[in-house]
């Protein structure tokens, strides 16, 4: 079997791999136990690369499309992937052998899929705050222009300390009091109970975001919460998918 191609966004963190939406695909990899290789794409060659790989553009709320990572190429069968999603269908689909969607839950996940992005939003400004300082040179350039074009906000503005920054960890402890919720409703160490899924893939990766993006003092706090309990789930969801 050839190894799958994961296009992913470097940075300077061990290993380089930070960002949720592309560490989804590389867990349910990981847990299916197929062979991939990374291709590493800078933010601004982005839209050039995929354009020249043939991967289709994601489509955004708004009816606009946009280029976006993460993209798998399938050598073994010709498919080339976008969105981590339907990443992870295809997987699912095409490698049957230890699904991370049991049997009628794929709508039930992609509406928890949501919901995390919903709750995490209003603290993306510390988050972008933090990403900048983790990525390679040319990508925090870019990153930089085009977050505050889109915020029209100066960097130092996005999350100063004191109130805002108050209001963002707010939405951050927010968002795991009601994954503690969702966890609390199953008698396993998953949110399935004792079946793995992607719904631990998607909470992990948030997880994961945060302890690569935040300084250390800020993802103890996160691991912290709930007597430990987000440190301990990123450690045995790494381990389930060999990370």
């Amino acid at each position: 079997m050839l190894p799958l191609i994961l296009y992913d966004i470097p940075s300077n963190v061990e290993g380089g791999y930070w960002a949720p939406s592309t560490t989804k695909s590389r867990f349910v990899l990981g847990y299916k136990g197929l062979p991939f290789e990374i291709d590493w794409v800078e933010l601004q060659d982005i839209a050039p690369r995929m354009n020249e790989i043939g991967a289709a553009p994601s489509k955004r709320p708004d009816g606009t499309e946009k280029h976006t990572l993460p993209v798998l190429r399938d050598p073994n069968t010709g498919a080339l992937v976008t969105d981590s999603f339907d990443i992870a269908v295809y997987l699912d689909n095409t490698y049957p052998e230890r699904p991370v969607f049991p049997k009628d839950t794929e709508g039930l996940i992609h509406a928890l899929d949501t919901a995390y992005i919903d709750q995490v939003r209003p603290a993306i400004k510390f988050l972008s705050l933090r990403a900048k300082e983790i990525l390679k040179e040319r990508s925090a350039e870019h990153f930089i222009i085009t977050r505050e074009q889109y915020f029209n906000q100066k960097l130092a503005e996005f999350s100063p300390e004191g109130p805002v920054r108050d209001q963002h960890w707010g939405a951050l402890e927010k968002v795991f009091t009601t994954a503690k919720m969702w966890c609390d409703k199953t008698d396993g160490k998953w949110l399935m109970g004792n079946t793995f899924s992607y719904a631990d893939v998607i909470t992990a990766t948030n997880l994961l975001w945060f302890k690569r993006t935040l300084q250390d003092d800020e993802w103890k706090r996160i691991a912290a919460w709930h007597d430990g309990k987000w440190g301990r789930f990123l450690t045995d969801a790494k381990r389930e998918c060999t990370l």
